[in-house]
C-alpha cells in the first residue's frame, strides 16, 4: 500500500460504491473523544481509502455538535494524508445553480460554538490559513469532476455559518455583499484542524438551493435540498472513485500543509507538559 492515503468526509452513503472491497468499519478513540461514527476502511483497485460520515450514519448529529477534533484525529491515526470534504451548500450567486459542484479554495468562518484547535492546553500553535485548501488536491478534484462532465466552478469562497437554522434574508444579502459564493455549516473548523494535523485538505461543495436571497427561492426547503442531494449522489460517487485513483499523481511536495507545524508552535519547550505532548503525539509528534 502507498504511504499516501485518501479520506473522504461526507454523507454516510458515499461509500456505497460499486467496486469497493475489503470493507471494514473501525471504531476509533481519540484524546478528544469519539468521531462522528465508525470509519469505513475500504479498497478500490488496490488503493486503500477511508470514509467518515460527518453527521453519523442516518444524519443524527447537528453541525454544532460534530466532534470535528475527534474526526480529524481519528483519520490522522489511521494514516490519512489527504482529506476531501464533500458537502451540501446553498448558492449565493445566480450562476451557481442547484446541481453544480464548486471546488472551494477559501473560507469565511462565522461559526462560534465549536472547538477549533488541537492546541488549546499548555502548548500554543499558530498555523497559517491564508491558503486553506491544497492546490494539488484541488487539481485532483477538478480532474475527477471533469472526467464525468459535471457542471462545476473552480475556486469559490465558502461562508461557514453556525446553524442549524438557515440564514435570515439580511444575513444572506450580507454574505453576498462580501463576495461569498456558497454557504454551509460544516467545513469549519474541519479545514483548520486538518491543517493543524498536517493533512492536505480540499472541499467539493454540491449546490442544493439558492439560499433565501433569490426572489424565486425565498424559502430554503429541506425537501428540495434532499431531492437535489439525491440527484447529486451518483455524481459524487463517480467523483470519489476517480479521486481514489488519481489523487496521488497531484500531490505537491511543496504544499505548505506538509510541514506547517515546523514554525507554528510558539510555547517554550520547558512549558510543554509531558501530558499534553502525549495527547498531541499523533497530531504533532513530528515536531514535538
Amino acid at each position: 500500500m502507498s504511504k499516501n492515503k485518501l479520506a473522504i468526509i461526507g454523507g454516510s452513503g458515499l461509500y456505497d460504491i460499486e467496486g469497493l472491497s475489503k470493507t471494514d468499519s473501525l471504531k476509533i478513540q481519540t484524546p478528544w473523544g469519539d468521531p462522528s461514527d465508525e470509519i469505513v476502511k475500504a479498497t478500490f483497485e488496490s488503493k486503500e481509502v477511508l470514509f467518515l460520515p460527518r453527521h453519523g450514519k442516518g444524519h443524527f448529529i447537528s453541525p454544532s455538535k460534530i466532534n470535528f477534533r475527534a474526526n480529524i484525529a481519528a483519520l490522522k491515526q489511521l494514516g490519512a494524508t489527504d482529506i476531501v470534504s464533500i458537502s451540501a451548500v446553498g448558492s449565493l450567486k445566480e450562476d451557481l445553480k442547484p446541481g453544480m459542484f464548486v471546488i472551494v479554495d477559501q473560507f469565511i468562518d462565522r461559526t462560534f460554538a465549536r472547538n477549533k484547535t488541537f492546541f488549546d492546553e499548555d502548548i500554543v500553535a499558530h498555523v497559517s490559513m491564508a491558503k486553506p485548501t491544497s492546490i494539488g488536491l484541488m487539481n485532483a478534484c477538478e480532474e475527477a469532476i471533469t472526467t464525468e462532465e459535471i457542471l462545476y466552478k473552480r475556486d469559490g469562497t465558502y461562508l461557514v455559518m453556525e446553524g442549524p437554522q438557515f440564514s435570515t434574508l439580511a444575513e444572506s444579502e450580507l454574505y453576498r455583499s462580501w463576495g461569498a459564493d456558497v454557504i454551509g455549516m460544516t467545513n469549519m473548523p474541519e479545514a483548520k484542524l486538518a491543517r493543524e494535523a498536517e493533512i492536505r485538505y480540499a472541499s467539493i461543495s454540491m449546490v442544493t438551493d439558492f439560499d433565501c436571497w433569490h426572489p424565486d427561492h425565498d424559502n430554503v426547503d429541506v425537501k428540495q435540498i434532499i431531492e437535489t442531494l439525491s440527484q447529486n449522489s451518483s455524481n459524487a460517487k463517480k467523483v470519489v472513485k476517480n479521486l481514489i485513483l488519481n489523487f496521488e499523481k497531484f500531490i505537491d511536495k511543496q504544499d505548505p500543509t506538509n510541514n506547517c507545524l515546523d514554525f507554528a508552535i510558539i510555547t517554550a519547550p520547558e512549558k510543554r507538559t509531558k501530558k499534553t505532548k502525549n495527547k498531541l503525539k499523533n497530531i504533532a509528534g513530528r515536531v514535538l
